[in-house]
């Protein structure tokens, strides 16, 4: 008898070919996304995006939005940076952060709806 935690799987193999033909290619072909969302999964990387995704913004403004110190919002965007999901500018003694690809927007987006609707109560 199953238990209640037992995750449900198939009774028996059944293999959709025709399913797995169409989707198999562009699975194979995706490369690299395990970094950008091992990037995405902290929370203060995520604010620090959608904050760029809203304005270009120095590192001290970076700093104040999330509420730390210049030291660990840098730490944020220079990764950020690395992965090619943030660039910056300079200007005099200031840098600039900004998405380094606005395709990114509707990601950021789309996560923060499907947080929101989780969060309301079942029904509303």
């Amino acid at each position: 008898m199953a238990k209640s935690r037992d995750i449900p799987v198939c009774d028996v193999v059944c293999v959709h070919a025709e399913t797995v033909e169409a989707l198999q290619p562009t699975v194979r072909s995706i490369i690299g996304a395990g970094e950008v969302v091992a990037l995405l999964a902290d929370d203060t990387r995520f604010r620090v995006l959608y904050a760029l995704s809203q304005s270009e913004l120095c590192v001290c403004d970076v700093a104040a939005i999330i509420e730390s110190t210049t030291a660990v919002a840098s730490y944020h965007l220079r990764l950020l940076y690395r992965a090619g999901l943030a660039k910056y500018r300079r200007k005099g003694k200031l840098v600039y952060y900004d998405l380094a690809d606005p395709a990114i927007r509707p990601l950021l987006a789309a996560t923060l709806d499907y947080l929101r609707k989780r969060e309301e109560p079942p029904g509303a």
